[in-house]
């Protein structure tokens, strides 16, 4: 374990904490509420960001072995992320969080493991017009931003419903 691998899987562990902490306070009228232009349900946006950890951090461990991530089109991800809420409208608290620590957990370890140079390896990534990226930009992308990229996502929700109200 490295610094660097360290660092970004400690910002993994509070980005995901972070969404913890906030939904574990939500009422169930609040883990009801669809987010604009989303649709999703917030259970469901909480329960999405667990289940996406191990894929983003397999395509991670691909780069880090000098492997491109090809084939993969955003047309893919939404979607995955569609019949993600589909299969789970209905997801309870308990198991959007389960699935998130546990998830969030074993991303961590992930990370912590790669080394200067698996972090620093690049190759084409279709999701980005097969730019070649680095390991590190890919994770910092997608699994530790991820996080905090759907719990700001929530908040602008919830406090468009609390100003309607």
């Amino acid at each position: 374990m490295g610094n660097r691998s360290n660092a970004l899987a400690d910002r993994l562990e509070f980005g995901a904490d972070a969404l913890d902490a906030f939904a574990s306070a939500l009422t169930e009228a609040e883990w009801q509420v669809r987010l604009p232009g989303d649709g999703r349900k917030v259970g469901v946006v909480v329960h999405h960001v667990g289940t996406m950890y191990p894929l983003e951090i397999q395509l991670a461990q691909a780069l880090a072995a000098g492997n491109p991530i090809a084939g993969v089109t955003w047309d893919m991800v939404h979607e995955m992320n569609a019949t993600h809420a589909r299969e789970f409208d209905a997801v309870t608290k308990r198991e959007a969080l389960d699935l998130l620590r546990k998830n969030s957990s074993a991303a961590a370890a992930a990370i912590r493991a790669l080394s200067d140079e698996e972090l620093d390896r690049a190759a084409p990534v279709s999701l980005n017009s097969d730019a070649p990226l680095t390991c590190q930009f890919f994770l910092e992308d997608h699994a530790v931003r991820h996080s905090y990229h759907h719990l700001a996502a929530v908040r602008r929700a919830l406090t468009a419903v609390e100003q309607a109200a």
